[in-house]
């Protein structure tokens, strides 16, 4: 077989696939939807991949893919697609993805996201950590609260990315954009020398140790506003990850320090729609006065009880009630908010509340 890459592409973009999948030893796969899907192709062979890898890298990225075994980089399609792709060697050979990156950054309103992350996005300091699975929009919800920043105020917006997803221009802010192994040589270094580049805002793609959390902490104590991921559930389960990193006799000073420099856990989760395709649920922990209480005390069993409760004062929301809310609106079915519930007795108890207001 002898693959045609811009075929596949082109076939993805048009069906409105998410990602690419090119394996060694088996037939070309795609997804849509969240779901993995088969094309009727004949296997590829590693012969196959490596050509393709060699067609789309330079000669010194493939040597060090063959050193490194896996590699990250952008890929240009056209002008208006561009692509993350990762290269990795397996049991079976090399394989490709390619992730597809929307060009345009789409509004708050056009990804459904709630008001309140437009609140977080004109913060002036703190750290606002997106959190969800891979391929749950983290990258571009940052990228549409980065947007706001960029087209609203006056700031140097420094990321750090690895490698850079979503291209963003100088508007009213001045906003200089960094990719591992292109424009520095390691998160880490970017990160250490950060501070003395004179930011207001940065964006660092994920929390990886210790040294780049610490790093976060400090940036936000000193007045500025940081953004990043985490591969977490939701809010609770962020918070005990970030205090789990550091020994046992830290974490009370640590529980301290996010309990006045955090400024907001978004996380995200998409769920099927009714109509076909995926809507994201998020939940939004805002840290009011009473959340700050309960991280420094680390009474975390009450963070979900304090999310719930501030919905309506300051617009934060839990998974539950961001699912709620959708089947109300008759996007999604209660069968699916029923399986992505975080305490699904609750959700059984407020459907049956809706269903007695219809009557």
């Amino acid at each position: 077989m002898n693959i045609n890459l811009d075929q596949y592409l082109r076939f993805l973009i048009e069906n409105h696939g998410s990602d690419l999948h090119l394996k060694s030893g088996s037939k070309v796969h795609y997804r849509k939807d969240g779901e993995l899907l088969g094309l009727d192709t004949e296997v590829c062979t590693v012969e196959e991949i490596e050509n393709v890898a060699k067609s789309i890298l330079s000669e010194e990225n493939f040597r060090i893919l063959q050193e490194a075994k896996e590699l990250d980089l952008n890929y240009t399609y056209d002008e208006q697609s561009h692509f993350r792709v990762n290269f990795f060697y397996h049991i079976d050979g090399l394989s490709i993805v390619f992730r597809l990156i929307p060009m345009e950054i789409l509004s708050f309103e056009a990804l459904r996201l709630p008001e309140i992350l437009k609140e977080l996005a004109d913060t002036p300091r703190g750290l606002i950590l997106v959190t969800g699975v891979t391929g749950s929009g983290k990258s571009t919800t940052i990228a549409t609260m980065i947007d706001r920043i960029n087209s609203t105020q006056k700031k140097h917006i420094i990321t750090i990315e690895d490698p850079i997803e979503f291209i963003h221009h100088d508007k009213m802010s001045l906003i200089s954009q960094r990719g591992v192994g292109d424009n520095t040589k390691s998160y880490k270094n970017a990160f250490r020398s950060v501070l003395r580049e004179d930011p207001d805002v940065i964006f660092v793609g994920e929390i990886r140790d210790l040294e780049s959390l610490e790093t976060a902490l400090h940036a936000a104590s000193t007045g500025h506003l940081v953004f990043s991921t985490l591969h977490t559930l939701d809010a609770k389960e962020t918070l005990n990850r970030l205090i789990n990193m550091f020994p046992v006799n830290d974490q009370n000073r640590i529980r301290l320090t996010l309990s006045s420099v955090l400024a907001g856990v978004v996380s995200q989760r998409l769920v099927r729609r009714k109509d076909g395709g995926r809507v994201v649920a998020v939940e939004v922990m805002k840290n009011t006065t009473r959340v700050a209480t309960l991280i420094a005390e680390g009474r975390d069993k009450e963070i979900l009880d304090a999310i719930e409760e501030g919905k309506q004062v300051y617009g934060s929301q839990s998974f539950d009630q961001a699912l709620l809310e959708l089947v109300k609106e008759g996007l999604i079915t209660e069968k699916t908010a029923l399986e992505n519930a975080t305490i699904v007795s609750d959700m059984k108890l407020k459907l049956q509340g809706i269903e007695i207001s219809k009557v």
